[in-house]
């Protein structure tokens, strides 16, 4: 398989001159059609009075000409699926490059209260949402949110399965992405599946059948007029009774109008979603149990989908005025819509939301499949129950660029503690958000950035980033404590990977060097497994109590009055810090 960039490259070029081809044939069809159109004008002058031979020439030259519209119309749909494929390989190669300005960063999904998405760059600028995400629905990112959130240690292995699948069809990836991009949806799914699933209908059980006697009497009475059998006045007297039958039902219908006329574009994009989905071939039993979840005894869901949208557009054509006003005094058009629209709605509003939530769900993978294609170097963890809680060889960050990211190798116990202490600057901190995405990735079953990892699935509860809140009137020491207590109350429950970051920073020297010593001790004697970086170096001695704790630092240089770092994990304690010369480096001392 081609490197992902060559792919993209090779992507552009393809599409860009797929893009130009149809550009040509698209003028080329309207010159076309603009010349047909001009020949059937002539030929109609010319040949109108010779009834036996413009007949087949006008039926002929209308039936070319509604042809040449239909392909004028499939080439124009054609180049604007390929203009978003172009689009798509661009956006993946200036992704690789860095640059993510045309994606969503996710901020929205920022919560300080969860266990750990505030403290390791998930949402936000640069963070690691921006770099996956390549959701097409609103649905499918915040699928995408929750399942970065979700702390989940069951089914891993089916989840590896899934992305490793989707990651080796990135054209069928592309191409749904494309069709999704197709249509601009107006409102969330879940006001449509809200509407849907509380809709009470309004019309009686006779509007089934009425608008289709009534159609026919029109088209009856419309004959008997033109032939000078039946007066105008009948006509017009019919019309209105039409107008009549539909008026007490204008204020529902108008609602009805509103809340279809809303969900119309979703259904025109979904049906096409669907059915790309019911299409694929797939092994993975964890894609294979939400490919079940749209499929019915008698018919396909997309199918079914298709036929609503199809309603829907149907109903809009009250929007002219002409036809609404026509419509619904000889057709009884509003009310036999609805009727459709309300028999639609009763026969399938239970498994909607179902078929809403597949498509979230695929649009959620096929961004975890993007980014496990886009990183062919990165491994999935080998995941086991031994004592090696994480056992991993060139672990990185996988927000650091390649060229400028330094690994290192980390083991972990279960049940151990490491404290790891170092001069500012000097990684610790980074290192914390390194395992912690590390943890996140192998639990939504990603690739990590390592060479090698065997991994026992734990879940993550971090403390790194706390903040006061003048709001809450919450001091940063109170919010702190919170935090801590959080996290007790939790490990009380379940086991968790801990991962703290200068605790206790809100007290004094001594007064934290007792707390951060004390709460440490109640982590280790709980079992819990975890890190915490400290520039406390007396924490360091609670080793010599405890075999499960284990010291770790990283260093800083001065060279030549330079400072120097090699953000490597070393065994032992960190004897220089940088503080004192940072600030007279920096003048301010």
């Amino acid at each position: 398989m081609s490197q992902p960039s060559e792919y993209y490259q090779e992507n552009k070029l393809k599409y860009k001159s797929q893009i130009n081809l149809l550009q040509r044939r698209i003028r080329l069809s309207s010159f076309i059609r603009l010349g047909v159109f001009i020949s059937l004008a002539v030929l109609t002058y010319f040949l109108v009075s010779n009834t036996q031979l413009f007949i087949p020439v006008f039926i002929v030259g209308i039936g070319l000409f509604i042809f040449l519209v239909l392909y004028h119309e499939r080439l124009v749909y054609k180049k604007i699926r390929t203009q978003h494929l172009f689009d798509i390989n661009i956006i993946e190669i200036e992704a690789i490059q860095g640059n993510l300005a045309s994606l969503s960063d996710g901020s929205e999904f920022n919560d300080s209260s969860h266990f750990y998405s505030n403290d390791i760059d998930l949402f936000g600028k640069g963070s690691f949402f921006h770099h996956v995400n390549r959701t097409t629905t609103s649905s499918g990112k915040i699928t995408l949110a929750h399942t970065l959130t979700a702390n989940e240690i069951q089914g891993i292995e089916e989840r590896q399965m899934a992305i490793r699948e989707l990651a080796e069809l990135p054209q069928w990836r592309q191409g749904f992405m494309a069709l999704s991009k197709m249509v601009s949806v107006e409102v969330k799914n879940e006001t449509i599946v809200s509407w849907i699933k509380n809709y009470k209908p309004f019309l009686p059980v006779s509007m089934k059948y009425m608008p289709y006697v009534f159609s026919i009497i029109s088209i009856l009475i419309i004959f008997l007029t033109s032939m000078g059998i039946s007066s105008f006045m009948i006509l017009l007297l019919w019309f209105f009774l039409g107008l009549g039958i539909t008026l007490p039902y204008i204020k529902r219908l108008n609602i009805i109008y509103q809340n279809a006329g809303s969900a119309k574009s979703t259904f025109k994009q979904y049906h096409k979603l669907l059915d790309e989905i019911e299409n694929l071939s797939l092994e993975s039993q964890y894609l294979n149990d939400a490919q079940l979840k749209i499929k019915t005894e008698h018919k396909k869901a997309s199918l079914i989908f298709k036929e609503f949208s199809k309603i829907l557009d149907a109903f809009d054509q009250r929007n002219n005025m002409l036809f609404g006003i026509l419509g619904n005094g000889l057709l009884l058009w509003d009310l036999h819509q609805s009727k459709k629209i309300e028999t639609w709605i009763e026969k399938y509003k239970a498994q909607v939301e179902n078929w809403f939530e597949t498509i979230a769900f695929f649009d959620a993978q096929i961004s975890l499949a993007n980014y496990a294609y886009n990183h062919p170097d990165y491994h999935y963890p080998i995941l086991n129950k031994s004592e090696n809680m994480i056992d991993a060889i060139s672990l990185g960050h996988p927000l650091i660029p390649t060229e400028t990211r330094i690994n290192n190798n980390f083991l972990i116990k279960d049940k151990n503690f490491l404290i790891i202490t170092g001069a500012n600057m000097a990684g610790k901190s980074t290192f914390l958000r390194t395992v912690s995405l590390t943890i996140v990735m192998g639990n939504i079953g990603l690739p990590v950035c390592a060479e090698k990892i065997n991994y026992h699935p734990t879940k993550l509860i971090t403390s790194m980033r706390t903040a006061d809140s003048l709001v809450d009137d919450s001091s940063y020491f109170h919010a702190e404590i919170k935090r801590l207590k959080f996290i007790v109350d939790q490990i009380k429950e379940e086991e968790y990977f801990i991962i703290l970051d200068e605790i206790l920073k809100g007290t004094n020297s001594k007064d934290k060097a007792i707390g951060s010593r004390k709460f440490v001790e109640k982590l280790v004697k709980s079992g819990s497994t975890g890190i915490i970086a400290t520039h406390d170096l007396s924490l360091c001695d609670v080793e010599k109590e405890f075999d499960q704790i284990h010291n770790k630092y990283f260093d800083a240089l001065i060279k030549n009055e330079e400072l120097f770092f090699d953000y490597t994990l070393k065994e032992g304690i960190c004897v220089n810090m940088n503080a004192s010369f940072l600030l007279k480096k920096m003048k301010i001392i």
